[in-house]
């Protein structure tokens, strides 16, 4: 198991890298000065040299990505260009907001497609598997975006029951697990977890199909197991898979939260790295990337780990 780990972490490290790399080079590839959010439109040529100076553009680029990568590993991301405050202040609270509702769209996501797989694949070919896969399948096929503003419309603005944005009363970044805030929480949460919904659906949904026609199944009936413990056997050998896929997800859920946040106005890193794309705030935009495609990395070596300790099997792979 150690030899194992250590191998998984050992490729992790040069993702890491690369993905460092690539955060960088495309911001500094995108079209536009950053720098233009700050300075006046009369700024002189002196004013512009002195700020490239002080954010550090005036040097090469593989000079600001050393001392960029430099500062990160000492926890430095720079100061937003835009409000002037660090950017890890910026990003621990967007992020602690974008976990929370990734974390609870993914359960949700998770517990229904795995329903919805399990029963799909146990009644396969039956009415009940056709509108169980017709269920998942509208949920992949759905724009979650356009999902969250019908929800608005139908239980914020005509029924009133909930709140249409913010991630607290009075439209506070500030999470507290109260009623109070909980509700802020219900609409975006249900709009994200359509999609892992779909998607863990129709995984679940082979996977149990293709293990129940196998023969050792057909061996565990014929020694008369009642159909709770050949169940059991069916849920061990999915687990690996369906964690892989769930873990998927919560990393794209994390990167991908953007048009949510920004229909709900949730304040999180995906509302937060939208704003930093308008206002060309490099600092920020850059720390929020690299952030997000971090999470998403530690996330698949959490959940390779995790398939190793379900199944042995994986490290012999």
């Amino acid at each position: 198991m150690l030899k194992y780990l250590a191998a998984r972490i050992l490729y992790t490290l040069p993702v890491a890298f690369g993905v460092s790399v690539v955060c960088f080079m495309l911001v500094h590839i995108a079209p536009g000065d950053p720098l233009t959010s700050i300075l006046p439109p009369d700024a002189s040529a002196q004013l512009q040299q002195e700020m490239r100076a002080l954010y550090g553009f005036d040097r090469p680029l593989p000079v600001q990505y050393g001392i960029w990568l430099l500062k990160v590993l000492q926890g430095d991301f720079g100061t937003s260009i835009a409000t002037g405050r660090p950017v890890a202040t910026e990003l621990g609270r967007a992020l602690g907001n974008t976990f929370i509702l990734a974390v609870v769209a993914t359960l949700i996501g998770f517990l229904l497609g795995s329903l919805f797989g399990f029963v799909a694949g146990y009644f396969r070919d039956s009415w009940i598997d056709k509108v169980a896969s017709f269920i998942s399948i509208i949920g992949v096929s759905v724009p979650h975006y356009w999902l969250g503003m019908v929800l608005v419309i139908i239980f914020s603005v005509q029924l009133n029951w909930l709140p249409a944005t913010g991630a607290g009363p009075g439209g506070s970044g500030d999470w507290a697990w109260d009623w109070a805030h909980i509700r802020h929480l219900i609409l975006p949460a249900i709009t994200m977890s359509v999609i892992p919904m779909g998607i863990v659906a129709r995984t679940v949904r082979a996977l149990v199909a293709d293990i129940l026609s196998q023969e050792f199944v057909s061996g565990l009936r014929a020694k008369g197991l009642m159909d709770v413990g050949v169940f059991r056997h069916v849920v061990k050998n999915a687990a690996p898979t369906a964690l892989a896929v769930m873990g998927l997800q919560l990393g794209y859920l994390l990167g991908g939260s953007i048009l949510i946040e920004t229909v709900f106005s949730w304040p999180g890193t995906g509302f937060l790295l939208g704003q930093a794309i308008f206002q060309r705030d490099l600092p920020l935009l850059q720390g929020a990337i690299l952030v997000l495609a971090m999470v998403f990395v530690v996330l698949n070596l959490l959940v390779d780990i995790v398939q190793s300790l379900i199944d042995p099997r994986v490290q012999r792979t």
